[in-house]
């Protein structure tokens, strides 16, 4: 598997130790569709006294305010690069979001919530919950976050919001999804769900990053989704992923807003030229991608949408590395 670090994009953070063990599950790879809830750190205690007894120390040692947020336990951590992580927890049943959405993540720090903003990578039926983070060595929250372990305790916000929705932009031709670092993350959950496919004929999943090592989910999105049995027929009719690295040798090459000012993406894929009047776009990375881009979408009349007009691009905002 390949591996990508950030460019101050989108997507991150963090854990704090819980006051019981009890319930932690073996980190498996996270399955596709919602079925069975994960086993909560409660399930496991011998007697409602004992129950009681942990509501009332967790109740003690955690601030009023805690009570906005899940506590979930992390289930695995993978280190992609030196400067780029993810981790996957369990999750809420109650916790509900729609693909391409994000929300506010963290660790209790001084005896209060250190939280950032990160999207799910995860799928909006998944049993888990994903995320990907950089490492930031003097980050207030990733510099803590990246040192995470199985068994620690995240806060995961309950009210998931972002403007990386589908239904937020028209039908069209083809959808183009371009992040750049872990920009990519709100793409990974939505090339995961059904729903995103239908309104279009093709979806251009583009990934820029520094070097091919930060070409994060590549493997997943090349050889597990292709062959999965039941997204599978659908990515391979419909989906196209288009990597890209700027600092190394690699088959593509270039910044992704280089590469669609000069046509050449479109051109790379056999597809005809971007058109307003036919395709989509998303967006959703560093702060040059969205500036220079951006820019250029509004100069050229494309219709942004909203969560109450629908248009012809998105632009998750939101994210700022701190």
């Amino acid at each position: 598997m390949h591996s990508q670090p950030p460019s101050l994009s989108p997507c991150l953070l963090n854990g704090f130790k819980d006051l019981t063990l009890a319930g932690v599950q073996e980190a498996k790879p996270p399955g596709l569709f919602l079925t069975t809830p994960p086993v909560r750190p409660l399930d496991n205690l011998s007697s409602p006294a004992h129950l009681a007894a942990l509501v009332r120390h967790r109740r003690r040692d955690i601030p009023p305010k805690m009570s906005a947020f899940f506590e979930e336990r992390v289930l695995s951590v993978h280190h992609w690069t030196d400067t780029l992580f993810s981790f996957i927890c369990t999750r809420d049943p109650a916790f509900r979001f729609k693909s391409g959405q994000f929300t506010m993540i963290g660790l209790l720090v001084d005896g209060k919530p250190l939280l950032r903003a990160y999207s799910m990578v995860s799928g909006h039926w998944d049993e888990t919950l994903e995320f990907l983070s950089i490492k930031v060595q003097d980050g207030p929250l990733t510099s803590r976050l990246q040192h995470i372990e199985v068994g620690d305790t995240v806060l995961i916000g309950r009210k998931p919001v972002g403007t990386l929705l589908t239904e937020s932009l028209l039908p069209g031709r083809n959808l183009y999804m371009l992040g750049t670092g872990t920009g990519l993350a709100p793409f990974m959950s939505l090339i995961r769900d059904p729903e995103t496919y239908e309104p279009f004929e093709r979806v251009v999943l583009v990934h820029g990053c520094r070097t091919v090592g930060e070409l994060v989910y590549e493997d997943l999105i090349k050889d597990e989704l292709p062959h999965h049995e039941l997204l599978g027929e659908l990515v391979q009719e419909k989906l196209i992923y288009y990597p890209t690295v700027t600092r190394e040798a690699y088959a593509r090459q270039g910044r992704v807003t280089d590469l669609i000012f000069n046509g050449k993406l479109p051109t790379d894929l056999g597809l005809p030229q971007i058109d307003k009047a036919l395709d989509r776009i998303m967006l959703c990375g560093s702060p040059g991608l969205l500036t220079d881009y951006g820019a250029w979408l509004k100069a050229n009349d494309w219709a942004e949408g909203t969560n109450t007009h629908r248009g012809q691009y998105v632009i998750e905002k939101a994210f700022v590395e701190r």
